[in-house]
C-alpha cells in the first residue's frame, strides 16, 4: 500500500480565473455615496447654525475647532467612498480605500460572501476573505458582474479546499 504523498511547503495554491482579468468597479453604491456625502452636509449646516448662534463658544474656549476636525474626519471618509475601487484579476483581489488593501489569491483559505437580500442598493455586498496564514480583509462591491464574480469564486475556492 502507497503512502499519501506530503506536501511540505503548505497546500497547494489555489486558482481562479475570472471572466473579465483586471475589471475594476465602484466599491460603494450611489445611494451610499450620496447619504455620505448628505451626512456631511448636514453637519456643516449644524455646525454652521451653532457657530452662527454662538453656541460654540468664543475665544480660546471655542468648540469650533472640534466640530472643523470632525467633518475634516467625515469629509476625508466620504472622499474616499466616494473613489474607492475593486479589482479582482487572475493573482489577486485589490480595493483602494483609506489605506489600500489586497489579497493574493493563491493565499486565500476561506471566503464568504456577505449581503442582505434586497438592500445591496443601500448596504455594499462585501466578500470577506481570509488568508492560510490567518490574515483577513474585506472587499466591497456594488457591481452586479463583480458580485457574481464574488459568488464563483467562494464556490471553487470551497471546493478546491476541500480537495486539497
Amino acid at each position: 500500500m502507497s503512502e499519501p504523498v506530503v506536501n511540505l511547503l503548505g497546500p497547494a495554491p489555489f486558482r481562479f480565473k475570472t471572466r473579465e482579468p483586471g475589471r475594476s468597479v465602484r466599491a460603494f453604491s450611489l445611494t451610499f455615496r450620496l447619504l455620505g456625502l448628505a451626512m456631511v452636509v448636514v453637519g456643516s449646516v449644524w455646525m454652521f447654525n451653532l457657530w452662527k448662534e454662538g453656541a460654540l463658544g468664543s475665544g480660546e474656549s471655542s468648540g469650533l475647532s472640534w466640530f472643523v476636525a470632525g467633518l475634516a474626519l467625515m469629509l476625508f471618509t466620504v472622499w474616499h467612498i466616494w473613489t474607492s475601487k475593486t479589482r479582482l484579476d487572475e493573482t489577486l483581489i485589490h480595493q483602494s480605500w483609506l489605506w489600500d488593501k489586497q489579497m493574493e489569491l493563491r493565499e486565500l483559505a476561506y471566503a464568504k460572501l456577505i449581503r442582505i437580500p434586497g438592500l445591496d442598493w443601500l448596504i455594499a455586498p462585501r466578500l470577506y476573505a481570509r488568508t492560510l496564514n490567518g490574515k483577513f480583509a474585506v472587499f466591497y462591491s456594488a457591481d452586479r458582474a463583480m458580485l457574481e464574480e464574488f459568488e464563483r469564486l467562494v464556490q471553487e475556492l470551497r471546493e478546491f479546499r476541500t480537495l486539497h
